[in-house]
């Protein structure tokens, strides 16, 4: 009776995990060709606005990647991942050294995560630090990263990252902080929008703090040094 139990609750396991990854699979390659209308963040920042304002502000609008200044695309790698170009979806070197700062507890949280690491938490997970969810983030990197290639997968960063309180995507954040289109986007404004990366809500791109403004001069520098973008 019990070898029967267990035969049906290992069935019933491979069912649910045959099933979820061919759900996961469907979803990659859907947004590997249609943009993405929301993410779980914009729900999550929307419900959490309905609960304190009684009203919901959410500004994004996709846009083509052709359509996003070259100073932009440049300005969040040097910005955010410097190996993005090159690497396979995880900077090993990186991770190594966050987990060495954050086990010695530095009172800082140093985080390792990629660009394709944080697209693959931005479109289909949720905030958070537990294992489950880095674990989901891990196999969702490893698909887009397969399936999307490094244009798909830095368009939809771009189009996705939350850039201020109902921010979401350069497009809007250049909108609203400079009166302009992300394709006319400036090298400063670029640098600009790419400093206020680590902490949206807290910083702006117009009304910088002195981090904001040393981080900016140091990403202009980083994109000097970078040249010129060439990805896969």
């Amino acid at each position: 009776m019990m070898a029967q139990l267990q035969k049906k609750i290992y069935r019933l396991f491979c069912r649910v995990c045959l099933i979820s990854v061919g759900l996961s699979l469907a979803v990659v390659l859907i947004f590997r060709f249609l943009p993405v209308p929301f993410t779980p963040l914009m729900v999550i920042r929307c419900t959490q606005q309905l609960a304190t304002d009684k009203k919901i502000s959410l500004h994004h609008k996709w846009i083509p990647l052709k359509k996003i200044s070259p100073h932009m695309q440049l300005a969040v790698i040097c910005s955010e991942d410097q190996k993005f170009p090159s690497h396979y979806g995880f900077d090993f070197p990186a991770i190594k050294k966050a987990l060495e700062n954050n086990l010695a507890k530095n009172r800082k949280l140093r985080g390792g995560s990629t660009i394709s690491q944080q697209t693959a938490k931005n479109v289909f997970l949720w905030p958070g630090r537990s294992w489950l969810r880095k674990g989901l983030e891990v196999w969702f990197t490893g698909l887009i990263e397969l399936l999307w290639g490094k244009e798909r997968i830095l368009e939809v960063y771009l189009n996705s990252i939350e850039m201020g309180n109902g921010i979401y995507g350069v497009e809007a954040a250049s909108r609203i902080y400079f009166g302009t289109s992300a394709a006319k986007l400036s090298r400063h404004q670029s640098a600009a929008l790419a400093a206020i990366l680590p902490s949206p809500l807290k910083y702006s791109a117009t009304h910088p703090s002195p981090y904001v403004q040393n981080q900016t001069r140091w990403i202009l520098g980083q994109m000097k040094l970078f040249g010129p973008l060439k990805l896969k």
